[in-house]
């Protein structure tokens, strides 16, 4: 389960996506399909969410790991690199970018 917190020692990585609003729906039918087959059975993996704006142009993956090297592990994995590829089809931009939580509020 996702729990933002300072006081946690994992790897939290945000993925943007920039879609078009005919392909929003397609590409989360995707990237749901690649967290419940692939990417939440790999090593480390914590939890993940899907995020969509209203327009319909961008959709964020906030996703959890225990470490940098478990979330890069599957980035690597054979069937993640054929679903990127794919998912890279779908878009126009993604961009996964690794952060440390420093401040939570409420």
């Amino acid at each position: 389960m996702a729990t933002i917190s300072t006081d946690r020692t994992l790897q939290t990585v945000i993925t943007t996506f920039e879609v078009n609003p005919g392909t929003c729906q397609d590409l989360l039918d995707e990237l749901q399909e690649a967290c419940d087959q692939v990417i939440s059975k790999q090593s480390g993996f914590i939890s993940a969410t899907l995020h969509v704006n209203d327009a319909q142009t961008r959709i964020a993956n906030y996703s959890q790991w225990e470490t940098r090297e478990d979330f890069m592990s599957m980035l690597r994995s054979d069937e993640m690199r054929v679903r990127s590829r794919k998912i890279n089809e779908m878009c126009k931009n993604f961009e996964p970018v690794m952060y440390d939580v420093v401040y939570c509020s409420g």
